[in-house]
């Protein structure tokens, strides 16, 4: 699976690439991603429940049109996700979700909105390969793990955006999008709960 994962990334960025002459939009973003479903909160048999907070993370995109209304985008970002482990009568154990993503999106532009000079509202659906690193530790995960998985899986975006320009060539860019995992979530095997969020992002695009 891992490497049908890294294959289908390689053909993200293949299929990009004959779309560079359309001058592509490039952007950045600052995102505030919530974890929801079991990603948020999970408790076992056992009694033991998992939660994950909310993280903040970086977004790099390019945008290449195909028409007025259609675009094609790349979009990596990733995020650091905080949690905790609680099992009745024993120390708090820390958990921590590393996640680096990389889509291939479509861009729907709406109404008056141009996906040549990427300005109006657009919708937003495509597949990602997700590079997940899980640890726990009851010290600090990101340093003193006892527990590491990792994991590659492919997930399901889709969302809504709107751009928009007051000044200059840049324009300002919000989006909420949502994150389902799609493979590689099955608990009963051993496998961590699906990594699904929503995310808020802002930032800007050229």
């Amino acid at each position: 699976m891992k490497k049908i994962l890294l294959t289908a990334a390689t053909l993200v960025l293949a299929g990009a690439a004959p779309l560079a002459a359309q001058a592509p939009h490039l952007g950045f973003g600052l995102n505030l991603a919530i974890p929801t479903g079991d990603f948020s909160s999970k408790t076992y048999g056992d009694g033991t429940r998992d939660t994950y907070d909310a993280a903040l993370g970086l977004q790099l995109m390019a945008s290449f049109p195909v028409d007025k209304n259609f675009a094609f985008r790349v979009d990596i970002n990733g995020m650091n996700f905080q949690g905790n482990s609680d099992y009745p009568g024993y120390p708090r154990f820390n958990l921590q979700n590393s996640m680096f993503s990389l889509a291939g999106e479509a861009q729907i532009f709406l109404g008056d909105g141009n996906a040549l000079r990427h300005t109006g509202g657009y919708l937003i659906g495509g597949l990602s390969a997700d590079f997940e690193r899980f640890t726990g530790s009851y010290d600090d995960p990101a340093y003193y793990p006892d527990v590491t998985l990792n994991k590659t899986r492919m997930g399901l975006v889709v969302g809504y955006g709107y751009s928009f320009r007051y000044v200059g060539r840049w324009r300002w860019n919000v989006e909420g999008v949502y994150h389902k995992t799609l493979t590689g979530n099955d608990t009963n095997a051993g496998d961590p709960p699906s990594s699904d969020y929503f995310r808020v992002g802002f930032g800007m695009i050229f």
